[in-house]
C-alpha cells in the first residue's frame, strides 16, 4: 500500500496525523568500547484504518515529525482541503515547536510569533471540520502523561476531560466494549458482541455535554465519545485503530464500517 503525503489535486479529504514509527535494530554489544546497530525500518500503523476509509475517501498522511516541520501557513492549507482531521498518538507539542522558528541566522534580531496550530484547528472545527482523536501512547494524557491535550488550547473543544497523570490502563488479558447507545450512527449496526479484546486504551471522563456510545466493559471508563463544538463535530476512540493495542481490532470484521461511519457521522453524512 502507498501512503499519500500529499493534497489531493481536487476534492475533500482526511488529515491523519500520527502512527508512523521508526525501528531501529538489533543492537549487538560485541565489545566495550561500542555497539553496532543493523537494520531500520520505517512503518505505518495506520495502514490499516486507512485503507478502510479508502473505501469512501481520500487520505492523506502525515508523521510526527513532518507535522513537527511544516511550515507557518501549511497546516491551514491541508485544512482547507480536509473534511476529518485524525489526531493518532501524536503530543501536542508536535503542533508548537516550528524548528525554523528558533534558526539565529533567520530571525535577523527581531521579534517573532506564528499562528498557534492548536488554535487554528479550533476555529476550524468551530466552522464544521470534523475532528477524530484516538488513543495511544503519546494521546490524550499518555505515558508519564507527556501527551500534554489536557493543558492545550484544543482541551475545551474535546469532549472528553484528561487525565493530569498518565492515563494508560493496560492489561494482556485484553478488554472488551460495551454498547451504551447503540441507535447512534457512528456506532449502528455493527457486530460489538464479535468486539476482540483490545491490549489498553487512555482513561478519561467524558464532558456534561459528550455522549458515551461505547464503554470498556471490565472498568466502565469511556471507549468512544461524540461531542460537538459550534458547526464541527468530534469522535473520540480512547484506544489505539492499530497495533499494539489494536492488534486484535484490526481483525474485527466490523473494523471497516466503524471507521466509515464514524467519518460520515463527524463529515454530517449521518
Amino acid at each position: 500500500m502507498k501512503v499519500k503525503t500529499a493534497l489531493p489535486a481536487d476534492g475533500k479529504h482526511v488529515l491523519y496525523l500520527g502512527d508512523w514509527v521508526f525501528h531501529v535494530g538489533p543492537m549487538f554489544i560485541e565489545t566495550p568500547f561500542g555497539t553496532e546497530t543493523k537494520d531500520a525500518d520505517l512503518h505505518f500503523y495506520g495502514e490499516r484504518m486507512v485503507e478502510a476509509l479508502e473505501h469512501i475517501t481520500e487520505v492523506t498522511s502525515l508523521a510526527n515529525w513532518e507535522l513537527y516541520r511544516l511550515e507557518p501557513g501549511k497546516l491551514e492549507e491541508y485544512l482547507k482541503h480536509s473534511e476529518c482531521l485524525v489526531i493518532s498518538d501524536v503530543e501536542a507539542k508536535c503542533f508548537h515547536l516550528y524548528p525554523s522558528f528558533f534558526d539565529r541566522s533567520r530571525r535577523e534580531n527581531k521579534i517573532v510569533t506564528f499562528p498557534d496550530r492548536l488554535n487554528i484547528i479550533k476555529e476550524w472545527v468551530y466552522n464544521g471540520g470534523g475532528l477524530m482523536m484516538l488513543g495511544g501512547w503519546l494521546s490524550f494524557s499518555g505515558v508519564q502523561a507527556k501527551s500534554g491535550w489536557g493543558r492545550s488550547l484544543l482541551n475545551s473543544v474535546l469532549p472528553v476531560d484528561c487525565l493530569l497523570v498518565e492515563d494508560l490502563v493496560e492489561s494482556s488479558a485484553g478488554f472488551t466494549a460495551e454498547v451504551v447507545n447503540p441507535e447512534h450512527p457512528a456506532v449502528k449496526g455493527l457486530p460489538w458482541d464479535k468486539f476482540p479484546p483490545i491490549f489498553g486504551y487512555n482513561e478519561v471522563s467524558a464532558k456534561p455535554d459528550a455522549e458515551i456510545l461505547v464503554r470498556v466493559k471490565e472498568t466502565g471508563h469511556p471507549l468512544v465519545v461524540a461531542g460537538e463544538y459550534g458547526k464541527g463535530r468530534l469522535f473520540t476512540y480512547m484506544s489505539d485503530p492499530a497495533p499494539h493495542w489494536g492488534i486484535n481490532f484490526e481483525l474485527w470484521e466490523g473494523y471497516d464500517a466503524f471507521w466509515q461511519q464514524a467519518l460520515n457521522w463527524v463529515k454530517k453524512q449521518k
